[in-house]
């Protein structure tokens, strides 16, 4: 593994630092940080599809341009870095990984065709409609069902906690076609907000990511035409967990982007405050954390990195996927937590920004698998790694 950087690649890490700082955040500098503005979060959305963040993964047939994994994660971490919204930027990954790689991997080819150049410029939002209010960790106990009429499907049930559904225009809705056959009887659906029986809840007002809008949707016979089967009856499970393999390894590239700039606005901090004529950095216990968070930095980087080479090359990466996803979740609750330290009472109040990154990192340590979850996946792959 070669992690040396291309000056092509060094250039598109600071075009996309420079446009994150210049144009995304809109809400968090209008002062909407706990109540987003929805037009000046779509403006930024479609600023974001505008550089080509969206573009970036998909066949130049669709719109898109083709470019590699590592180019992608690079242009995330960059978003991250230089756009203090952690809500956006998650959001944003959520809408690449666990909404648009499986209309790549699995969509046919006029599937593709009607929705990528959608994604693309920025005029699709989509939803991930898996977890249902009783199966949390255990995805696939779904009561959500689809039953097969001559020319399609009528879907029933309920989808809670899903990233997008106050906003989205489609949703990817897994269902259950017989629940005795488990995960062999589950598939996915490609369902409009349009359609007839497509309900919205309210927008849920969470601890932190504000501005990655979450909520519930219902389906009361909500028909869906056999054309919008995404896959093949029964493949629900197998687009599912590599959906989630895909946003395990990557949802949190943004995060790593955040921690850097994180990093540089506390070292500055320690620099610049001083005590009995010192400045901070040179009491030990200061420097430390300082030294810790950027340990936590660099070795979420590594693993952020490793994970793309290796998909790159098409290597199976479930563990990586997992380590990933758990380290750099917690390294990120526990430099934001080391921030409101290093900077004191000033820390604590909500007109510094330092809160903010503490609030939306606890929601890493949940959604996408908790940190147990992550913890029960690679334990089970050890003996197979050895």
């Amino acid at each position: 593994m070669d992690f040396s950087l291309s000056q092509e690649q060094l250039d598109l890490r600071d075009r996309t630092r420079k446009f994150a700082e210049d144009h995304l955040g809109k809400s968090l500098r209008a002062g909407k940080d706990g109540d987003p503005d929805a037009e000046l979060w779509r403006a930024d959305w479609k600023a974001a599809a505008d550089f080509g963040v969206f573009s970036s993964l998909v066949d130049e047939a669709y719109g898109g341009h083709g470019a590699d994994i590592v180019d992608t994660i690079l242009m995330l971490e960059a978003l991250g870095e230089g756009c203090a919204d952690n809500g956006l930027t998650l959001s944003i990954n959520g809408q690449l990984w666990a909404s648009m790689i499986p209309f790549i991997s699995f969509g046919s080819e006029a599937q593709k065709a009607t929705y990528l150049p959608r994604f693309c410029d920025g005029s699709l939002l989509c939803a991930d409609a898996m977890t249902e209010s009783e199966s949390g960790s255990d995805a696939f106990a779904l009561s959500t069902t689809a039953k097969a009429t001559d020319d399609g499907y009528i879907l029933n049930g309920e989808k809670v906690y899903i990233s997008l559904a106050p906003t989205c225009d489609i949703a990817l809705v897994f269902a259950t076609s017989d629940p005795a056959l488990g995960r062999w009887g589950i598939s996915t659906f490609i369902v409009e907000a349009s359609d007839e029986g497509f309900i919205r809840g309210k927008a849920e007002d969470k601890m932190g990511l504000r501005a990655s809008p979450l909520g519930s949707i219902r389906l009361e016979n909500c028909f869906v035409p056999k054309e919008r089967l995404l896959g093949e009856e029964g493949d629900g499970a197998a687009i599912f967990s590599d959906a989630m393999e895909w946003e395990r390894s990557f949802i949190f590239a943004s995060h790593v982007g955040r921690m850097a700039r994180q990093l540089q606005i506390c070292a500055d901090y320690a620099h610049e405050r001083k005590v009995s004529g010192h400045p901070i950095e040179r009491y030990q216990s200061v420097s430390n954390r300082l030294v810790e968070m950027r340990l936590r930095l660099e070795t979420s980087r590594l693993l952020l990195y490793t994970t793309a080479w290796m998909k790159s090359q098409g290597l199976p990466c479930a563990s990586e996927a997992a380590m990933a996803k758990l380290h750099i979740s917690e390294s990120f609750a526990a430099s934001s937590m080391d921030a409101i330290r290093i900077h004191g009472a000033l820390g604590y109040m909500e007109e510094s920004g330092v809160p903010r990154d503490l609030r939306d990192s606890v929601g890493g340590l949940i959604y996408g698998g908790t940190s147990d979850i992550q913890r029960q996946i690679i334990a089970s792959l050890l003996r197979s790694e050895f």
